[in-house]
Parts: structure tokens; sequence; C-alpha cells
């Protein structure tokens, strides 16, 4: 709703202070054109808003000014208090202070609001990690963490697989979650790269300021660069049919595996599907596993390797049995 968008804009310039209409249109996910309008609106209401024109400008409200309509609705505390990774924030060692923040939260909400929190606690629970995550550890994590809060150059040895050691001087821009892994974000050589921080043996903090750039989002260029590493992945695209009862087993055929389409049921109830592979030995792999509940259609070369295996499982079979038996 507009006013809602109006009050988010009217905060979100006390908060940062000034904004571009490209930033503003971003976060609210409206159009440019539409925050102009918004701006109009505000100046209207009597809400002091300023327009600076030229590099470094945007929109911010007149020194001094400040607004209280800083009162939640109910879905906004609600969803406060379910979003609570609670596993990253030990890995922070900021557990204890989440906790001990919620409760000052709670407290100060009037008391409606403060039911509101508790039964959005006790009804939803939001579990961060997947079935088959590995707990990595993390010890130099407190070390990077300081470093990204006090903008300190970092002093890093880093594990780059394959027995390949490298030691790195960085500037820290911050600290990504991916599910349970974590990853730290820094300048290397007028570039910006990603570690990940399980692989980080040793960590030194130096005297010298990290160098920042002046417009770097940490959640615009994590969401670019993984569309980025997605892109890098080798593609090998298999079409089959499956059976009605193992649709949803295409979802767990490997790891690495997308399921990209799924066809309407046929006369028999059978679908067509498309689903990629990194390579081809991991769709065979992967599609042997559900025998015949799918049926291979290209590439024909992955149809002739799985009737291979499966001949040679029978083959393997009858000799053991006889192996036995005799």
């Amino acid at each position: 709703m507009r006013a809602d968008r109006l009050i988010s804009i009217l905060l979100l310039l006390q908060i940062h202070r000034r904004l571009t209409s490209h930033e503003l249109a971003e976060r609210l996910e409206v159009s440019e054109r539409t925050i102009h309008r918004d701006m109009e609106a505000l100046g209207m209401a009597g809400i002091p808003v300023v327009a600076e024109r030229g590099t470094g400008g945007g929109w911010s409200l007149v020194e001094g000014y400040r607004s209280n309509l800083t009162g939640l609705s109910e879905a906004e505390v609600q969803a406060l208090f379910l979003t609570r990774p609670t596993g990253l924030l030990a890995d922070l060692g900021l557990d204890k202070a989440g906790d001990a923040g919620l409760i000052k939260l709670q407290a100060s909400l009037p008391l409606p609001h403060q039911r509101e929190a508790s039964v959005a606690q006790e009804r939803i629970h939001i579990d961060l990690t997947g079935w088959n995550n590995m707990k990595e550890t993390v010890p130099t994590l407190p070390t990077l963490l300081d470093a990204v809060w006090h903008e300190r150059k970092l002093a890093i040895t880093y594990n780059r697989g394959e027995c390949e050691v490298v030691e790195r001087v960085l500037d820290p821009l911050g600290l990504v979650a991916k599910g349970s892994a974590w990853y730290l974000v820094a300048g290397v050589e007028d570039t910006i790269r990603s570690y990940r921080v399980s692989r980080v043996q040793n960590a030194t903090i130096l005297a010298e300021r990290c160098a920042r750039p002046a417009t770097f989002d940490l959640a615009a260029y994590w969401k670019q660069s993984a569309v980025e590493f997605k892109n890098q992945f080798p593609r090998y695209e298999v079409t089959l049919r499956v059976h009605p009862d193992f649709v949803t087993h295409l979802y767990l055929v490997g790891r690495f595996s997308r399921v990209e389409k799924i066809a309407e049921p046929d006369a028999d109830g059978w679908r067509n599907a498309v689903i990629v592979f990194q390579v081809e030995e991991m769709a065979v792999q992967g599609l042997l596993s559900l025998g015949a509940n799918v049926e291979i259609l290209e590439p024909l070369e992955v149809r002739e390797k799985i009737i291979e295996q499966a001949k040679n499982i029978v083959a393997f079979y009858e000799r053991s049995e006889y192996t036995l038996t005799s």
C-alpha cells in the first residue's frame, strides 16, 4: 500500500541519511517514477525532503528532522521474532546477545504485540540447515568478524584445495552465511572475491585500515556472484518419462541435479521431464537408482549406458547366486 511505502521511505531516509531514487526503488521494488511521485506526496504532507543532484547526491531529510512513526504492525512483529538463525548467531558469538535483544524488544512492545511475538515463536520454527549439511569448523570466524566490524586489513593463510595453500592480504568487506557455510567477501588486488571460512587456516588483523569501496553492496555482490557461479557449472541435460508415483523422486537423484521442467501427464499418467546434471556419469548413476520407473528419451548415450549397467548388475548377481549354491 502507498501509505506503508511512504512510511518506509521516511524511515529509510532517517536511517541512511541520503539515498538515490534508484536505491529507494530497488529496496521498495517499485519504479523510480513511483519514488518521485512519493517524494512529491511527502513534500505536500509537510515532510522536509530535499533532493541533491550530481555525484553523491540523492534524497535526504532536512538536518535534525526526525519522525516517531516507528509503530510495528502485527505482521512486522511476527516477522522479527521468526527470523532468528540461532546457529549462525552462535557461530558469530552473538546468540546470547540476540536472545537478550529480543527479550528487551518484546518487553518494550505494547501488551497485544507481546502476545503476537510469543505466538509466532510457539507456532513456527525455521530451520535453515539441510538434512545432509555437515557442520563446518570455523575457528577463524571471530577474527574475521572483528576485522569486518573495525575495517582492518587481514593477513590470511588459505587452503585452496589439492594441497595448495596460499597467503593473502585482504580488505574484508563482509561475511555471508550460505546455509550453514560461512564465506568472507574481501577485496584483493583490485578485485572482490569470496573465501570459504572453513578453509582459512590462520587470520591476523593488521593495523592498516581496509579500503572499502564507497558503493559496495554486500547483498547485491553475493546475488550476482551466485548467479555467475551457477552459470559456470557444467550442464548435462536429460529428457525422460517418469512414472506418476515417482515424480518427486526426480528431485532426489543427485546432489547437484536440477529438475527444470515437468510436463502434464500423458494418457498413461506418465510425465515427460527435463533434468540437468553436471556430467553424464552423474546422470547415469542417479537415474539408474529409479529403475523401471523412468524411461530415458534423450540423450541415447545415457539410455545405452543404463541398459549396459543393468545387464552387468544382473550378470553379477547371477554369478553370485551360482557361487552361493555350488
